[in-house]
């Protein structure tokens, strides 16, 4: 396997990851959202806040090593 066959496989798995807790992210918000204000509602939020950042992250490095597969 070449380097760029490699990032371009890491990529696509990196970006597909990080859809799948994109999605993950969603769903659980909207459980949150449908089990009405409690006590412990904004903190549930907040650190699904932060797993969607990761998510986003990650996803966003996916996607660059496919870019740097495909110009390599």
């Amino acid at each position: 396997m070449t380097l760029t066959t490699g990032l371009i496989v890491a990529g696509s798995l990196l970006a597909l990851l990080g859809l799948a807790m994109l999605g993950w992210c969603i769903w659980r918000a909207l459980a949150i959202r449908r089990a009405g204000e409690t006590e412990d509602t904004t903190a549930q939020m907040q650190t699904l806040v932060a797993v969607n950042m990761a998510a986003v992250g990650i996803a966003s490095i996916g996607l660059g090593c496919v870019v740097v597969g495909f110009i390599l």
